[in-house]
């Protein structure tokens, strides 16, 4: 192949992966074309776009990106899964694949510049909260206490109420209210 032939493919690498900080690698070497064209629309019902890569050109496209961790993992037959909402939710469709298609290797994958190797590495990061499921938790954990605060205050207020509303009863039916000593 030529110099130039390869400078086009880095430029193509780079540009379908602008913008991209954190992604999955995979091998789907052994897997039938009809099982992989399954696997890529699972995934593209998903969001989440597969590349597959040549291994030297790949590195020199994610060379100073927020991808080159993943770099010394470009090894044998190599596809970038990237896309969706986060690399965990790629995780997570990827690791569920597994069990449909389980010659998927699982190479590793980059979330915020941290590299997670291997299977086991992807299937940790696969257990992970989504961004939307960590803000969620952030917002429960800084409401709770105001939660209690409020249940506290209103707890004797309710009571009060209860007896209030007893002595009025006891009032309409025209009983007496007799003082406790």
């Amino acid at each position: 192949m030529s110099k130039t032939i390869k400078g086009l493919i880095i430029e193509e690498y780079q540009a379908r992966i602008s913008g991209v900080e954190e992604a999955a690698l995979i091998s789907i070497r052994g897997v039938s074309s009809n099982d992989t064209n399954r696997i890529r629309s699972k995934l593209r019902a998903k969001q989440i776009k597969v590349s597959v890569v040549r291994n030297a050109l790949a590195r020199k496209a994610i060379e100073g990106t927020a991808l080159s961790n993943l770099g010394p993992m470009l090894e044998g037959s190599s596809a970038l899964a990237y896309g969706g909402q986060s690399v965990v939710e790629v995780a997570r469709e990827i690791v569920a694949l597994l069990e449909t298609f389980p010659s998927i290797e699982l190479k590793g994958a980059v979330l915020d510049g941290t590299l997670y190797k291997g299977k086991a590495g992807v299937t940790e990061l696969s257990k992970f909260p989504t961004r939307e499921e960590a803000q969620a938790q952030a917002v429960t954990l800084i409401l709770g206490p105001g939660r209690k605060l409020v249940g506290d205050i209103l707890g004797p207020g309710r009571t009060i109420a209860g007896i209030v509303k007893a002595i009025e009863e006891k009032l309409e039916k025209g009983e007496t209210i007799a003082k406790i000593a």
